[in-house]
């Protein structure tokens, strides 16, 4: 790897109104390197990386690219300078072709595309890099790690010297990610310098030439893989210690509190989104729900929450046929839901800390009597919850919205939890929190786990599943490829199973 800067961001400072996203901030990226750019929600690095690709002007400071000032001041001018940005939610119109959408927005595309030699050299690209994709086909078609290949191909066709990607390898397999690897290796070999956003240490500390850590809108360490860990990384995130893996005591597992048989979900396009799943969960238990987004997991967890009528087969919470019975119904023969989408299932953000808390108990006594609320009473359970969760809120009459994305989760949990529930429907957990926040709730849902609360974890991060799990169940497609217990974990084997293997299985 040579010494050669390709970027250089000096004295970077941006405000916004009550807040200061970067503060004097210096980076530089060299030519055939993989720069991993680390930091919690809210240190500044989607601040710092859209002033890079144009969508910001930073209030002080500088940007060099090849020692030489950007001029960047929009997308097109950072396209325009070799600047490439893969968003973690995908830029691709669905109904075109992978061709067509490789060219849109370039001037050669004009009047009447040239399909052939653009196809053409989407498949030298593609042979180049590994990354087998048909040019013909419509990106609707294409599975997630394809359409991530699609982004890779477009950022290469523009001829890019600076790759940004943002968080790559979220709805990636195991398999998936190790190609992708391969393809950014091989695209920093070629003179390309990458910065590399992410939150799983595994890979920052497998991938990563050098890392800049931001916490707090400043740049808080930097280092390279050979002299730090990733203990010391999270540390340098926090500001403070943080444990990794939760720690699990063994403990004993007591009879089925949860049963799914033979369960079968429409999805919203009118497909069968679970396809004849069944599974049991014990008292003390966690179950693992491993699989790739969209192959069903968050219809099978509605369906068992009362949110989705299922098509056939049934729920049984201790032994009580809850199918397709009214989520109230549910959460009151023992089912607590935490859901994948906080602020559209979780929590109504124009309501404050304390009506949130309240959401699905506000009717019952002690807090409601003949029909009228008491405010007393619930002030105080709400006080209570907050300061056992150590949700940070500047107060209970604070609307839920402006919370921070691990104290709202904190808050799902705690209203979640307070019933002391038969079992517990954990989707997506930590998805979107912070580190710190993220340490809290798997330390909780463990401490739930003793109490013998059997708890269904779904998480598209395989990391979190394993780290939590008992037993890990890998879904695709809507069916169960198979069931493995935690200490026979193969980490390829789950790849596999997530991919559609059954001979994995």
């Amino acid at each position: 790897m040579t010494e050669t800067r390709l970027l250089e961001l000096s004295g970077i400072t941006k405000r916004f109104p009550g807040v200061l996203a970067n503060d004097d901030v210096d980076l530089d990226v060299r030519v055939g390197e993989v720069h991993a750019l680390l930091g919690e929600n809210g240190a500044g690095k989607s601040t710092l990386m859209k002033i890079l690709f144009g969508l910001y002007e930073p209030d002080s400071g500088q940007v060099l690219i090849e020692g030489r000032p950007s001029g960047i001041s929009s997308p097109a001018d950072a396209i325009r300078a070799g600047v490439a940005m893969i968003h973690q939610h995908f830029m691709l119109v669905p109904t075109l072709t992978v061709a067509e959408n490789v060219v849109l927005g370039l001037a050669e595309s004009g009047w009447r595309l040239d399909t052939g030699s653009v196809a053409e050299r989407v498949r030298d690209l593609s042979a180049r890099y590994g990354l087998e994709v048909d040019p013909s086909a419509l990106v609707w078609q294409l599975s997630v790690g394809e359409r991530q290949r699609v982004e890779i191909i477009k950022a290469l066709y523009r001829d890019c010297r600076l790759l940004i990607l943002d968080e790559p390898t979220a709805v990636l397999t195991p398999p998936e990610v190790e190609d992708l690897f391969v393809t950014l290796r091989q695209m920093a070999d070629d003179g390309r310098g990458l910065i590399f956003i992410s939150h799983k240490l595994d890979e920052v500390m497998s991938l990563a030439d050098r890392i800049t850590v931001l916490r707090d809108g400043r740049v808080s360490g930097e280092t390279t893989p050979g002299e730090t860990s990733k203990e010391e990384l999270a540390r340098m995130m926090v500001g403070r210690p943080v444990q990794l893996v939760p720690d699990k005591p063994p403990l004993e597992i007591g009879g089925v509190r949860m049963a799914v048989e033979d369960l079968r979900v429409v999805g919203d396009r009118g497909t069968e989104a679970v396809a004849g799943l069944s599974l049991e969960i014990r008292s003390g238990e966690i179950l693992g729900i491993a699989g790739v987004s969209g192959n069903g997991q968050r219809e099978l967890a509605e369906a068992i929450a009362g949110l989705r009528a299922p098509a056939a087969g049934r729920v049984l919470v201790d032994g009580r046929d809850v199918t397709g019975a009214h989520p109230s119904e549910v959460r009151s023969a023992g089912l607590a839901y935490v859901p994948e989408e906080r602020m559209r299932d979780g929590v109504v953000g124009e309501f404050t800390v304390a009506e949130n808390v309240m959401l699905v108990d506000h009717d019952r006594a002690p807090y409601c009597r003949r029909g009228m609320l008491r405010f007393g009473t619930i002030g105080e359970r709400a006080r209570d919850l907050v300061a056992r969760f150590a949700v940070k809120t500047p107060s209970l009459e604070t609307p839920t919205r402006n919370l921070s994305g691990g104290n709202i989760q904190k808050l799902i949990l705690a209203r979640e939890l307070s019933g002391s529930p038969a079992v517990l429907i954990a989707a997506q957990p930590t998805r979107g929190v912070d580190i710190g926040a993220a340490e809290y709730i798997h330390r909780r849902l463990v401490e739930e786990q003793g109490r013998g609360t059997a708890i269904l974890v779904i998480s598209e991060d395989l990391d979190e599943v394993m780290a939590l799990s008992d037993r890990i169940a890998v879904i695709f497609e809507g069916r169960l490829m198979g069931i493995i217990d935690r200490s026979e974990v193969d980490v390829a084997q789950l790849g596999l199973m997530m991919a559609g293997s059954s001979n994995a299985a």
